[in-house]
């Protein structure tokens, strides 16, 4: 079982249509992206998806912050969501690469409780590359 964290807190997973891979995909409305993928490859399909979601296969491994906010410049609006092996200390990270939630294992929600998910919930408070422009 998985537990999609947001900035509320936990919650099911309310996606229950399938989710492809890249290289499976034809008309379905999401897709599983690994963090080897180019997100050029969704261009001109951007509209037709729900949900992206991104492989974290390691929280040491950050490609999928950048695929996310390529995905946003290159105009993707729906939904982002990051799987696997986010920790709650990425959160916030995650939130301003343009990610929506979360997607973390039942073991990983028991070891970093939903609190610790929350406190990071402010995203946007301690978001220091933005001062530094302002």
């Amino acid at each position: 079982m998985t537990v999609i964290v947001t900035d509320t807190g936990f919650k099911a997973d309310d996606h229950n249509a399938p989710i492809v891979p890249l290289a499976e995909l034809t008309d379905e409305t999401a897709v599983d992206l690994a963090n080897t993928d180019d997100p050029a490859q969704l261009q001109g399909r951007l509209d037709d998806l729900r949900l992206i979601r991104i492989a974290f296969p390691s929280s040491a491994d950050g490609r999928g912050f950048t695929q996310a906010a390529r995905l946003r410049r290159m105009g993707y609006t729906g939904r982002l969501r990051a799987q696997g092996h986010v920790i709650a200390d990425q959160y916030a990270m995650a939130r301003r690469a343009g990610f929506d939630e979360v997607e973390i294992s039942d073991e990983l929600a028991a070891r970093q409780p939903e609190d610790q998910w929350r406190f990071r919930a402010d995203w946007r408070a301690h978001d220091y590359q933005a001062r530094l422009k302002a």
